[in-house]
């Protein structure tokens, strides 16, 4: 298990963590099983998505922003980001990956993306590899 520690620069963004958690795959040496990839944050999720046009990853920030709109939120009263919790609960905190050959089994054009809705901040990103 190993945590990787990245700082968030804008309030909402993805960001591609495919390297960071190849690596951590390759450092266990586990040649088959499954790479759980998780994130202990309330307003922050991860996902599998194509990074290779950076508008993909504009257009589900944009269509999250129209499916929950901002300042419309009881929890809005107590620290304004009632929008991002509700982002994050619809995306996940989680995704898991086959491991085969020690390698991530992602397909051509898939990413595992960390997504930010409450930035920018020091996210944590659990990686355990079984």
């Amino acid at each position: 298990m190993a945590d990787i520690t990245l700082r968030t620069r804008k309030t909402q963004e993805m960001i591609d963590i495919t390297q960071q958690v190849a690596d951590e795959v390759r450092r266990t040496g586990v040649k088959d099983g499954l790479c759980l990839v998780f994130v202990p944050h309330a307003t922050a999720a991860v996902v599998i998505n194509e990074n290779a046009d950076p508008n993909v990853c504009q257009d589900i920030l944009d269509a999250m922003g129209s499916l929950v709109p901002e300042g419309a939120w009881r929890h809005d009263r107590i620290d304004n980001n009632a929008a991002a919790h509700i982002k994050a609960t619809i995306l996940g905190p989680s995704e898991t990956v086959p491991v085969r050959g020690g390698v991530l089994r992602l397909g051509t054009w898939q990413s595992l993306m960390l997504v930010e809705f409450d930035g920018p901040r020091d996210r944590t990103v659990i990686v355990e590899v079984r």
